[in-house]
Parts: structure tokens; C-alpha cells; sequence
């Protein structure tokens, strides 16, 4: 099974609320019981690490927690970099944009 890099964005519908920050808790929850998957939670999506069928698994479990915290209608965008021609990771994608980015700021 290939390891993927995911963003995941679940967002309640029709709370009533403008702020989503405890429906985002409760999915963050379920992420720090899952310690096989690496994940970072960015200000728009969290980014996810791991198996793709335990990625697909964990969010599956995320998007209950969100429910179980009173949602009742879920806005769900899953976006996954499926890489098969080598290693890829979060950290190495970061510091390959970065090198480029020095490169460009020398020239």
C-alpha cells in the first residue's frame, strides 16, 4: 500500500456558530489516537500522513467526532498526493520548496 500526503477539510453546516475551532478539536482528537499517522494542522485543512487506506479510515473517524460534537451536516474536501516514483514526505516537500526558494532569492 503506498504511503500518501493528504489535506482534509470537514466543516459542520448549519451550526449556527461562526466559529468552527471546537468541531475542529474533536476531529484533532481522534488523530492524537492514532499515532501511525502523521498529521499538522494548518490554519484551512489539517495535512495527513500515512497508509491511504488508514488515511481514508481516520477521516472517516474524524468526520464522526465532528458529528458527535453536535454537527449535523458535514462540508468535506479531501485532497491526496498519491507520489509512486519515489519517497515523498510533509517535511521533504517543505524543504524542496524551500531550496528553490533560496536558490531564487541568490540569482
Amino acid at each position: 500500500m503506498a504511503r500518501v500526503i493528504a489535506a482534509v477539510s470537514i466543516v459542520p453546516i448549519g451550526t449556527g456558530e461562526t466559529s468552527v475551532s471546537r468541531y475542529v478539536a474533536a476531529a484533532q482528537a481522534v488523530l492524537a489516537r492514532h499515532p501511525e499517522i502523521k498529521h499538522r494542522l494548518d490554519p484551512m485543512f489539517t495535512n495527513l500522513e500515512g497508509e491511504l487506506g488508514q488515511i481514508f479510515a481516520v477521516i472517516q473517524e474524524m468526520e464522526e467526532a465532528v458529528v458527535a460534537a453536535g454537527a449535523r451536516r458535514l462540508s468535506v474536501v479531501i485532497k491526496i498526493d498519491d507520489r509512486r516514483d519515489g519517497g515523498h514526505d510533509m517535511e521533504g516537500k517543505i524543504r524542496a520548496v524551500e531550496a528553490h526558494f533560496r536558490h531564487a532569492e541568490c540569482h
